[in-house]
């Protein structure tokens, strides 16, 4: 994580909480990023006015997960909530992701390393919210949540 001293860490928290309460801790952080979207009709991708810090943190309400990236052109940032249909392909220095919504994205990293590390999170967030979505009781109540315990384990492969 690149945010190194705690008053750094405390002023970024409460950064992210001005914008949702409920973020409670940051599991990862990177410097630097772009977004891009995929434009099916044209069949190419096309940068986005988003770039900034990319977060990656727990909430105290559903959804439990998310990241977003601060963006530091405008006031216009990033918000993904991390749910079990998030599906996620690492092609460094671009880590691809698909939503709910089948929106298909892709972040770009400044540093590999930090790619391939926020790849590695996030593929372990969505089994974990796999695995307690099938937990879920059948009466549709939520089940009881604790603070992440983040689980190793292989991402959906998929392609545009």
């Amino acid at each position: 994580m690149e945010v190194t001293s705690k008053a750094g860490h405390h002023m970024s928290l409460a950064a992210l909480q001005q914008h949702d309460p409920y973020i409670n801790r940051i599991v990862d952080v990177t410097g630097q990023v772009a977004l891009y979207t995929f434009n099916s009709k044209a069949n190419e991708w096309e940068k986005t006015d988003i770039e900034g810090t990319l977060f990656v943190y727990t909430r105290s309400a559903s959804p439990y997960h998310g990241f977003t990236i601060m963006n530091r052109l405008n006031m216009k940032n990033l918000v993904e909530p991390i749910n079990k249909d998030l599906e996620f392909q690492l092609q460094d220095p671009f880590l691809l992701y698909r939503n709910s919504n089948l929106a298909i994205y892709s972040i770009w990293f400044y540093d590999k390393n930090d790619c391939q590390r926020i790849a590695q999170l996030m593929a372990r967030v969505v089994k974990q919210e796999a695995l307690q979505a099938q937990q879920a009781p059948p009466d549709g109540s939520a089940p009881s949540r604790t603070t992440a315990t983040w689980t190793t384990g292989p991402s959906t492969s998929w392609s545009c």
